[in-house]
């Protein structure tokens, strides 16, 4: 028997089944929803198909035959496996497993999104994750990832998002620093200092703020650019200069009074400001996996402190 016959005659195996726990043809059709005539039909397909016969008919009870006996049994253990299958689904579908591929940018996931993970693995103990730090917009399917951390106005066209938190820049400079080289009072005052900036590009050189309804913009000059937040922090740190940074990188140092925040009245606007949107691909269903770590970072973001500025500023 061919594999295309054996897929035809699995209802006719599962009602086999169903009359031998039954002992009868009426039995089995109202459990089924059918009649006692399409039940005693199914059978005969299937003996017919198998070659044999399988029950022993009488006008009182149905009696399995010899070969009937076998059949049932490799039957029976057709259906356990189909509930097997059925029921190991349900478990993957309720219970969180598997592995979350998530893409975020450098900064964001070592001060931001890492801190938390420690947490999110003790409470789903059969979830892993697999963070890929990069600032390129990635591929869903190329780069095989479930879930990206972009910072944006607005998700991208045919992709699915949460705003988790708004992402501004501050600049700071240490209270040794500013009190040799002066505090500048207005933006063209960063004129006279060192200024650390990002440096990939022309354009990060031009800082631009806003006060109110007034705009300017300043091209500061320093002799040390990097492009990672951890080293302009490092770098402000160590009194080389004015730094700009993300305000979650700079927190903390400013809440110690480590460092302090330049020019506080004026907004500081750049390219890299924004909302950090969680990004994914629009589908139906979410895995559970991928649903408990959005609700489980949108929760731990949710509540981490951001930048008190006058809403007049932007």
């Amino acid at each position: 028997m061919g594999t295309n016959q054996s897929i035809a005659l699995l209802q006719e195996m599962a009602i086999f089944v169903k009359v031998v726990e039954t002992g009868s043809f009426s039995e089995t059709a109202r459990q089924l929803g059918n009649t006692p005539s399409a039940i005693s039909k199914a059978i005969t397909r299937l003996e017919q198909a198998l070659e044999t016969r399988l029950l022993q008919r009488t006008t009182r009870k149905l009696r399995l035959s010899e070969s009937g006996q076998q059949i049932y049994g490799h039957c029976l253990e057709m259906l356990n496996a189909a509930q097997a299958v059925i029921d190991n689904t349900g478990k993957l579908n309720s219970e969180p497993s598997g592995t979350v591929r998530i893409s975020v940018p450098k900064a964001v996931g070592h001060y931001m999104i890492h801190p938390h993970l420690a947490e999110f693995l003790e409470r789903y103990p059969k979830v892993d994750i697999q963070l890929l730090l990069e600032d390129r917009f990635v591929d869903f399917i190329d780069d095989e990832i479930d879930l990206a951390i972009r910072i944006t106005n607005e998700p991208a066209l045919g992709l699915k998002g949460r705003k988790l938190i708004q992402i501004d820049h501050v600049l700071v400079a240490t209270p040794e620093y500013l009190k040799r080289y002066g505090i500048p009072r207005k933006p063209q005052d960063l004129l006279d200092h060192q200024c650390i900036y990002l440096g990939e590009q022309a354009s990060d050189s031009k800082w631009k703020f806003q006060k109110g309804n007034k705009t300017t913009s300043v091209i500061v000059k320093g002799r040390y650019s990097a492009n990672h937040t951890g080293i302009r922090l490092d770098a402000a740190l160590n009194h080389m200069g004015i730094a700009s940074l993300p305000y979650f990188v700079a927190r903390q140092a400013l809440a110690n009074h480590t460092l302090l925040q330049v020019l506080p009245e004026w907004y500081f606007k750049t390219y890299y400001s924004g909302a950090a949107w969680l990004l994914y691909p629009p589908t139906r269903y979410l895995a559970p996996k991928i649903e408990v770590f959005i609700q489980f970072l949108a929760q731990k973001l949710k509540s981490e402190p951001t930048l008190k500025h006058d809403d007049s500023h932007i």
